[in-house]
């Protein structure tokens, strides 16, 4: 069933993904399917401390999962969008889309 879309764009923004750490994650998983922590670390040029509280919260909103392996005896933390986190992620998108159709017009 199709949603009415708000007569304001901006509404239909997710808040858990405005912030652009959290959209670039999420927009990462939903190309590659998994990253590794230290990959995101490298990609998005962040502090630990830093990328292991938006993961937090987006795992928290149950945008996200995550496994633990150990790849050469190292540890090694493996993340992927949810079933909701790939909904989120698209609904999002375009609501972004949106926002900037109705700039344009």
């Amino acid at each position: 069933m199709a949603t009415a879309s708000p007569a304001n764009p901006l509404d239909a923004l997710d808040p858990v993904l405005e912030h652009r750490v959290r959209l670039a994650i999420g927009v990462l998983l939903a190309r590659h399917g998994e990253i590794s922590f230290a990959a995101f670390k490298q990609q998005l040029q962040l502090t630990d401390g830093n990328l292991g509280s938006q993961l937090r919260k987006l795992e928290d909103a149950g945008y996200i999962a995550l496994r633990r392996d150990f790849v050469e005896r190292k540890p090694v933390t493996w993340y992927r969008l949810t079933a909701a986190g790939r909904k989120a992620v698209d609904r999002h998108l375009k609501a972004l889309q949106a926002v900037i159709a109705s700039a344009q017009a």
